[in-house]
């Protein structure tokens, strides 16, 4: 039976370091866990590829919302690309869409210009796009490597059956990776397709931090967070995938 990579996106060094120790094939480097992702520091990913030894992707998205972005944006995400790969990156994950949202295709070929040789995967900007068929055709005609979609749902589960007919739709053209909430039970249904070959799982755990003081009345983010945590990764959430991977 033919292995199924496992991909993990991962928002800080902790995590990064233990999906590789916990024998992740692959990494997704974000910043910015409660925006979905947006392109991670260069220090952050020159200091991982003197420490890992496994391919990490780098996400390209220069701030959170759609996906909709101004000329200039385009050309801090090309940037972006430049200086990464400049410091190891392995490949990029990126998406771009147009005010009507269909794949923003003259963008979206200057970013994988900029990639080179380096294999790119259009991230769930696919999920956010108008017509998901259409969607398809067009990235694979860019010349993507990979997808990353939920099935234009919030989760896998919900998104499972457009998942099981974009694999179908896809076949060998190009790697639909299923991502999103993903549970290792969903790994035999999209097996039993035939073009299943990447899956992406961040098998994240809150771990306590050493922080010993809170102030109860201070927040750095919209969003609440707890001071007392932070994500790292269960080593038994990755076993459970390689069991059925």
């Amino acid at each position: 039976m033919e292995k199924i990579l496992l991909e993990a996106p991962v928002f800080n060094l902790q995590a990064a370091m233990e999906a590789a120790q916990f024998g992740i094939d692959r990494l997704e480097l974000c910043s910015n866990f409660p925006e979905g992702g947006e392109t991670p520091s260069a220090g952050m990913l020159r200091f991982l590829k003197s420490e890992v030894d496994i391919p990490v992707f780098v996400m390209i998205r220069p701030r959170g919302g759609d996906f909709v972005y101004s000329l200039k944006e385009e050309i801090v995400m090309k940037q972006d690309i430049q200086l990464l790969t400049e410091l190891g990156a392995d490949g990029f994950v990126f998406g771009i869409l147009d005010e009507k949202g269909k794949v923003n295709e003259a963008a979206c070929k200057m970013l994988l210009r900029a990639a080179g040789e380096k294999p790119c995967t259009f991230h769930r900007a696919f999920d956010a796009s108008s017509d998901l068929e259409d969607s398809l055709e067009r990235i694979i005609d860019l010349g993507f490597n990979r997808i990353l979609s939920s099935g234009g749902k919030n989760s896998l589960t919900e998104g499972l059956p457009v998942i099981l007919e974009l694999l179908e739709k896809a076949q060998d053209r190009i790697i639909i990776m299923p991502g999103g909430g993903t549970k290792a039970e969903h790994v035999p249904i999209l097996r039993k397709s035939g073009y299943l070959k990447e899956v992406h799982a961040s098998c994240k755990v809150a771990k306590p931090s050493p922080n010993q003081f809170i102030n109860e009345g201070l927040s750095f983010s919209a969003m609440p967070l707890d001071f007392s945590l932070h994500f790292g990764v269960d080593p038994a959430v990755v076993n459970e995938f390689k069991s059925v991977l």
